[in-house]
């Protein structure tokens, strides 16, 4: 009876700690893609902000999102708000 209560409890924290919303990026825009900036000049954009070898960059639901070096030095992924820009949020190892 007790190792059936671990495994429930055990099975529970798993699907909470595993579950796809854990891994969803942000909400950045509402606005439809076509007043997004293009691939080119948010690439410009995120080069003046410091970021260097930018190792991916692609949309990611309603962002664009890259995995970078920031002007620190650190390894940062970070999702931008393709209309403006703006960074909505950044993970920095």
């Amino acid at each position: 009876m007790k190792n059936r209560l671990l495994i429930s409890v055990a099975a529970a924290i798993a699907k909470m700690t595993f579950s796809p919303a854990a891994f969803a990026s942000p909400v950045c825009t509402a606005q439809p893609q076509s007043k997004w900036m293009s691939p080119a000049k948010m690439k410009a954009k995120i080069a003046k902000m410091g970021f260097k070898s930018i190792k991916v960059f692609q949309t990611s639901g309603s962002c664009y999102e890259i995995y970078a070096i920031n002007k620190d030095g650190r390894r940062a992924e970070v999702y931008f708000n393709p209309v403006t820009g703006a960074v909505v949020q950044n993970n920095i190892d």
